[in-house]
């Protein structure tokens, strides 16, 4: 599992990596705890609010996100696992670090249930009917190989058609 964290970036669409189900992570070694911290960094400096491993390269089963600019309130979530959906769901417009300038409306529960480990191994949960609900749902979603253009609306398909081509071109070298 050894990785370059200096090299680790975040990776736009269309990149092969965001699109395969992420790999569960057996144990929490100094890999995994030094990839956290880079994750971090880089979602700070985007900025963003949550970012998936898949979404630096990494097909690992491992999110990070921040609610605040606080490095205090950064949170690592290993192997995480979604259960009780609320039954009360919301239209909210919803961007992507690995998909720059694209906006989406997701429809998604209000409230969900996360389980997950820390950096420590230690387990937790945690129940959310606000925008953190939202964020981990997305970010679970890249887990799964899951983008925000998957739940594109005719209409967003429209609005971000330039977008989305010109983020294949760019990867195709064109």
């Amino acid at each position: 599992m050894a990785v370059d964290v200096t090299s680790l970036k975040i990776v736009h669409y269309p990149a092969p990596v965001l699109r395969k189900r992420a790999k569960h992570i057996p144990e929490i070694t100094d890999d995994v705890r030094e990839v956290a911290v880079r994750m971090l960094e880089l979602m700070h400096q985007a900025p963003g609010v949550g970012l998936a491993a898949p979404q630096v390269g990494l097909s690992w089963r491992m999110f990070v996100t921040c609610h605040t600019a606080d490095a205090a309130d950064d949170r690592v979530f290993i192997n995480p696992k979604l259960s009780n959906p609320g039954q009360a769901s919301h239209d909210y417009d919803e961007g992507c670090l690995s998909l720059p300038e694209v906006t989406v409306k997701v429809r998604r529960p209000t409230e969900i249930t996360i389980k997950a480990t820390d950096l420590d191994g230690n387990p937790f949960t945690f129940t959310d009917a606000e925008l953190w609900s939202r964020v981990w749902q997305h970010e679970y979603d890249h887990l799964d190989g899951v983008l925000i253009i998957d739940k594109m609306s005719p209409m967003d398909r429209l609005a971000n058609r330039k977008v989305i081509k010109e983020l294949e071109a760019a990867a195709a070298g064109n």
